[in-house]
């Protein structure tokens, strides 16, 4: 199954524009986000991330809502966590 999760940018690629280190449910990596780019997404903001690209820029409360919702799901979300954990963008 795959979900789209709100993850909080933590910091931009200086050396690699178009690309974000985020913390989704404690893991942090790095995502594309030039699908935001026109959001100007920075340090602090929520996005909603789907297979390692950020797809739209979302406010902290929607994020705090949908984690909330994902929890409840139990081992699905647990296992995309897992994937985010497992996987990279380089």
């Amino acid at each position: 199954m795959c979900l789209g999760i709100p993850g909080e940018v933590v910091a931009l690629d200086a050396d690699q524009p178009g690309m974000a280190t985020v913390d989704v449910g404690g893991a942090r990596r790095r995502i594309n986000v030039m699908l935001v780019e026109e959001e100007r997404v920075g340090p602090g903001d929520w996005v909603l991330i789907h297979v390692g690209f950020a797809l739209a820029k979302i406010d902290e409360e929607e994020a705090r809502l949908t984690l909330s919702h994902l929890e409840e799901m139990g081992q699905a979300y647990r296992d995309e966590l897992q994937a985010i954990s497992a996987s990279r963008i380089d």
